[in-house]
């Protein structure tokens, strides 16, 4: 039931204006271009921060349309910016990629 009503979902979800980019597993950039895929980012992420929950909260609201995606967008962005996984604008230079840490946490 939870994969199907996902699912519906993402046919729904608008992209973002601008994607966002988060740091993953050994300091790979994970892109997310819509509401679905910060959602499930969010929810995938181990942990219970109460800019975790407010991540998961703005995004089911954008998902039935109480709030715009780029509100969502906005309040994933702070989440990722607290934990230290938003990938700022611009290129990711090679030797910082490589210097990644991979705990996250």
């Amino acid at each position: 039931m939870k994969v199907s009503r996902l699912w519906e979902f993402a046919m729904l979800s608008k992209p973002f204006e601008k994607p966002l980019r988060v740091w993953v597993g050994l300091g790979f950039p994970r892109q997310l271009n819509t509401v679905v895929d910060a959602y499930q980012f969010a929810t995938d992420w181990c942990g219970n921060s109460p800019e975790q929950k407010a991540a998961i909260r703005a995004c089911k609201a954008a998902l039935v349309g109480d709030v715009d995606a780029e509100t969502a967008r906005g309040v994933f962005a702070a989440f990722a910016r607290k934990k230290d996984i938003l990938v700022e604008d611009g290129p990711i230079p090679p030797a910082i990629e490589k210097a990644r840490p991979s705990d996250h946490r």
